[in-house]
């Protein structure tokens, strides 16, 4: 048996900046990663690095961003005011985001930001993901112009650094089974460190082991019939244990159980993620293109907003189609303005010179319903509006069932080029209901569980049907730190009281 202030359980982006906040106060901490070393950092290393923050203009950007003044005065940098943040956010879950959980990622993200950067982590302009240079000047959009720098691998490995330099101790190849409780408190956690029962003793426990996107039979048990088929983009080791062990001692579920964040993948990616390919298999320049299924039909609005706003909920379209896969076909206009990962050599890519010619190379798909689907797109595209992927151009069609409300195009410009997709699973969004400025997990009757607290993935409540991309590492960090932070200061209490 081991003995800790604070026993940290996972080693992801919120479990590292759980257990920072923790040292920081002044506590004994220990890491639980259920992964080898060489695999850890949960789903936080697949994440793309995106961050989305409160800013009102680029000053408050600088504060953790290195931006030179030609930079400054020649970019349209958007802008992501407390407002805008929180409207946001409640548009895109049907406004059913909790409100309390929502004032603190909102009000508490450029600061844990800044907080991040006096650990050591860097920031970029997300120049590649979400600007286009119009016209000779370069315009974010999508309110997120902020990115970790390296990715989620690259905030992984400055955090871990960052705990090296604390002392934190790492116990790689534990899987924690169970948490100590006596009805009471909890006061440490029951695991298997490489297949060997062992128990971590500690004033309190914060769990931060992610969702049960990798579960297969938890995925169809509570997101339905087909989940198990879909593709985990993320780490293998989210099996759902956390959320397991906290349920089993009494704790309160909160938000979106049927819920999950979900992607455009490649069809022929691996069945788990693999840090060394992660950019070869996301498909997000899809708003550019036309998605067609199995029937030969079109069956979302591709550019019903940007990416960052749809993403979330066309993975989910995209696995509800025949077959699980749908094609995501592009004229040769748009071809600038693809994602670079679009030019991978392992991408599932067809290329013709002519719709008719790239028809039957559509894998799967009817390919004379195909042909009257895109003959009646280009009858209906808007003539005269004009084509502008950094902003909504309102290029939009005119008279189909099932509109395409910006950036669409004539289909008339060879190359024409299709990329086979399906749907690729990161997180659910249910998860555990907490005390909203202390992290703190409550159990069914609303009381605080003492000794028990949780950050990441495993809050539950922010996310509900959709999610906005970089909101997930923010999130992470901000509930993360505030776990730490408040585990500590109740080890310290307990201490003080024995």
């Amino acid at each position: 048996m081991k003995e800790f202030d604070v026993i940290v359980v996972g080693k992801g982006n919120a479990a590292l900046c759980a257990a920072l906040a923790a040292h920081d106060g002044r506590a004994r901490v220990a890491m639980l990663e259920a992964a080898p070393q060489d695999e850890a950092g949960g789903n936080s290393r697949f994440a793309g690095g995106a961050m989305r923050i409160t800013y009102d203009d680029v000053d408050d950007l600088r504060r953790i961003l290195e931006i030179s003044e030609e930079e400054a005065l020649n970019t349209d940098w958007d802008s992501n005011t407390a407002d805008e943040f929180f409207d946001d956010m409640y548009r895109v879950t049907a406004y059913r985001c909790d409100p309390d959980l929502t004032e603190t990622l909102v009000r508490q993200s450029l600061e844990t930001m800044v907080w991040l950067r006096s650990k050591g982590v860097r920031f970029t302009p997300f120049y590649g993901s979400t600007s286009q240079v119009i016209n000779g000047r370069r315009r974010f959009f999508g309110r997120n112009p902020v990115a970790v720098s390296g990715g989620g691998e690259g905030l992984v490995q400055m955090l871990d650094q960052a705990a090296e330099k604390a002392g934190i101790e790492v116990f790689y190849e534990t899987r924690a089974t169970s948490l100590v409780y006596d009805g009471a408190k909890v006061s440490g956690v029951r695991a298997l460190r490489r297949g060997d029962p062992v128990e971590f003793r500690a004033k309190c426990v914060v769990l931060a082991c992610g969702g049960f996107e990798a579960n297969p039979e938890m995925r169809t048990k509570y997101l339905g019939k087909g989940w198990e088929l879909a593709k985990v983009r993320g780490t293998r080791f989210n099996m759902g244990e956390g959320l397991r062990m906290a349920l089993d001692i009494g704790a309160c579920p909160h938000g979106n159980w049927s819920g999950r964040h979900t992607t455009p993948w490649d069809r022929h990616a691996p069945e788990f993620g693999d840090v060394n390919l992660m950019n070869s298999w996301y498909r997000h320049s899809y708003p550019l293109s036309v998605m067609i299924n199995a029937e030969g039909r079109r069956f979302v609005d591709e550019g019903a907003d940007f990416y960052n706003y749809t993403y979330a909920v066309y993975g989910e379209a995209i696995l509800n189609q025949p077959g699980q896969f749908a094609w995501q076909v592009f004229d040769g206009k748009a071809k600038p303005y693809m994602r670079s990962e679009y030019r991978d050599k392992r991408a599932t890519r067809v290329v013709a010179d002519s719709l008719e010619a790239l028809a039957p190379q559509l894998e799967g798909v009817d390919p004379e319903q195909f042909l009257r689907t895109m003959h009646d797109y280009n009858a209906a595209v808007r003539r005269g509006a004009e084509y502008n992927p950094a902003t909504k151009d309102g290029a939009c069609t005119v008279g189909l069932a099932l509109p395409k409300s910006n950036w669409a195009i004539p289909y008339d410009t060879a190359p024409f080029e299709a990329y086979n997709t399906t749907c690729g699973i990161t997180f659910t969004f249910g998860g555990l209901r907490i005390e909203p400025t202390t992290g703190q997990v409550v159990d069914l009757a609303m009381r605080p569980i003492p000794g028990l607290y949780t950050a990441g993935e495993m809050v539950g409540g922010l996310y509900y049907f959709n999610y906005g991309s970089g909101t997930g590492l923010v999130s992470g960090a901000v509930f993360g730190r505030m776990a730490g932070e408040s585990a500590a200061r109740a080890a310290a209490g307990v201490a003080a009281a024995a």
